[in-house]
């Protein structure tokens, strides 16, 4: 196989704190074939950490880093990024995020990031209730869609889709492995 002409990554990593959780996403494109002598090989390397609290979902922090950046003014946008204190991970998220930063108001690479965090804070309160609990444990893993966050996310978990039907039928994530049985599977088990 031949060297890549171009190589985007993305990382999302989520720490439990004592009140929330700190999620720090960061991306970099780089020129695979170039060797940052004479062609430029590292494009972007940027970061974004934010502070969750968990029991409002709220972001209480976030800040913005750039380490490679193809202006020098690209930097002057990080404190934008401070924007994002105060809003719900919830329902309306990325629209929020957009309305905030997107365009002229921000970087697109980071706006990216800011967006797929929100997800990610979902993900991490599912992880984060595993790790508590432990493999023999149920406390904290999901039996019911009570904060909404699920519900309408994806074609999964429209309000009267599948995975609220698999819940019903006593299916619980990470707890029955993945992927998860179908609900004819889950039926006939029952």
């Amino acid at each position: 196989m031949t060297t890549p002409t171009h190589r985007r990554t993305i990382v999302i990593e989520s720490f439990d704190e004592d009140d929330g959780y700190v999620l720090t996403a960061t991306l970099t494109d780089e020129r695979p074939w170039a060797d940052n002598v004479d062609m430029v090989r590292d494009l972007h390397g940027m970061s974004l950490t934010v502070h969750v609290d968990r029991s409002t979902m709220t972001i209480t922090d976030a800040t913005a880093s750039m380490r490679d950046f193809p202006h020098a003014e690209c930097v002057t946008i990080e404190p934008a990024f401070r924007a994002l204190v105060g809003l719900s991970v919830t329902r309306g998220y990325v629209r929020n995020v957009t309305e905030r930063l997107g365009r002229t108001k921000g970087c697109t690479h980071l706006e990216f990031l800011a967006r797929a965090i929100g997800p990610a804070v979902i993900q991490t309160m599912a992880s984060s209730a595993a790790r508590q609990h432990g493999p023999n444990g149920i406390g904290g893993v999901v039996t019911a869609d009570t904060g909404g966050w699920l519900t309408d996310s994806c074609h999964l978990w429209a309000k009267d889709g599948v995975g609220v039907a698999k819940i019903a039928e006593g299916w619980r994530p990470g707890l029955d492995g993945y992927p998860a049985p179908t609900l004819v599977a889950l039926r006939r088990r029952g």
